[in-house]
């Protein structure tokens, strides 16, 4: 029996969403994983939709449900909280740059299933070498191998409590948001839950691998801030 509703939204980036769903596919406890394709190209879903069997993936394709552009990322966890919630399971995000280990899931699980009032619980992020990375460069010297937090969680592998997602409706997320990682963090603290970031349980993050043009705000600063306040990209 599945423990887990796992989410993964991609936008092409074909090659790392694939080591994400292999990695997931290999976790020690039952999950159920499913890939939601924003938009990619057709090149992108022709390869979601080949490996979908072999790996092990259900596969929702946006552009059947909504004519939004991408980023849908609001209408994914809307669609994926009421599916964990008609599962009875909590929810686990796993982006399309990431690459669990073994056995994340189930001490993501673990962690929850001991800590009641959890609300948001996040693997810390690290770099090919093992050193924490992006989005967590904020805790890379706390020594403790639970961090309980007030500061923003990243989604790029983070559970929701169930209970959580029973105390508040994705239909309330702001539609002038991209990205929701910083409000629903602060959701779950205003409703009087606890988060925590797990840094005994790394996960291996390839920074916006699945969002090629945010590695401008390293490569091309002036660029990306062109792109994020000019164009619009990237709300939070």
């Amino acid at each position: 029996m599945e423990k887990v509703l796992i989410i993964t939204p991609v936008k092409n980036s074909i090659e790392t969403t694939l080591d994400t769903a292999k990695a997931i596919a290999k976790s020690d406890v039952a999950v159920k994983h499913i890939i939601f394709n924003d938009f990619s190209s057709v090149e992108t879903k022709k390869e979601l939709e080949r490996n979908r069997k072999k790996i092990g993936y259900e596969l929702v394709h946006l552009e059947d449900l909504t004519d939004h552009p991408s980023p849908n990322y609001k209408l994914v966890l809307q669609i994926s909280q009421k599916k964990a919630l008609e599962y009875g399971l909590p929810l686990l995000v796993v982006e399309s740059d990431v690459v669990v280990k073994k056995d994340t899931v189930r001490r993501l699980l673990e962690f929850q299933e001991s800590h009641s009032k959890s609300g948001l619980i996040g693997s810390v992020t690290v770099d090919e070498k093992g050193e924490v990375n992006f989005p967590y460069l904020k805790f890379k010297n706390v020594g403790e191998s639970v961090i309980s937090t007030k500061r923003s969680l990243s989604f790029c592998c983070t559970l929701f409590s169930e209970s959580l997602l029973k105390s508040y409706d994705f239909s309330g997320l702001d539609d002038a948001k991209d990205w929701y990682d910083t409000f629903i963090s602060s959701k779950s603290l205003e409703l009087g839950y606890e988060n925590f970031v797990l840094m005994d349980a790394p996960v291996w993050h390839r920074p916006h691998g699945s969002r090629p043009w945010k590695q401008l705000k390293y490569k091309n600063p002036l660029k990306y801030y062109f792109l994020k306040y000019w164009k619009g990209l990237d709300k939070i």
